[in-house]
């Protein structure tokens, strides 16, 4: 990825270089000129394209806000209602992502996320032991977070 994306940016610099333009649009124009060359000549690189892995990473953190938004709206409105009305809990979340970076971010990505809390990873580092503020359904907490984080970090790192 990091060759791919290094090469893409000596075809923008020469594209400024022999075109004399070197102002920002003259950058941008050979910047995608280099999109386009990588792309056409990608199966000779041994990684997959790597505007591919960008998008991921954007999807990933427009997941994120979305579920910060979405999540601090229903903490707000189980507060402000007269009669407190929630079954907080804990369960445990058994995850199959393997490596320390993925666990850790989906760590942070669920203590983030207003309702849930991540208390601690087990020693074999494959469990997850997670409190919810509203805890209605396990299998519902576990199924959205396998659906919406562990998704998108995988998209993201694999």
């Amino acid at each position: 990825m990091a060759r791919q994306m290094i090469l893409n940016l000596i075809i923008a610099f020469l594209w400024m270089l022999l075109n004399q333009s070197w102002t920002g649009a003259g950058f941008v124009t050979g910047y995608v000129l280099g999109l386009l060359i990588i792309g056409i000549f990608r199966r000779f690189f041994p990684t997959p394209f790597y505007i591919v892995r960008i998008w991921a990473v954007i999807k990933l953190l427009k997941m994120l806000l979305v579920q910060l938004f979405r999540s601090s709206f229903q903490v707000i409105g189980a507060i402000l209602k007269p009669k407190l009305d929630i079954t907080p809990g804990t369960f445990k979340y058994r995850t199959e992502l393997t490596s320390d970076f993925e666990i850790m971010i989906l760590f942070l990505f669920i203590s983030l996320t207003p309702g849930t809390l991540a208390l601690e990873i087990s020693k074999n580092k494959r469990t997850l032991y997670i409190h919810a503020f509203n805890m209605s359904d396990e299998e519902e907490m576990v199924s959205s977070i396998r659906d919406s984080f562990e998704k998108a970090i995988m998209e993201v790192t694999r």
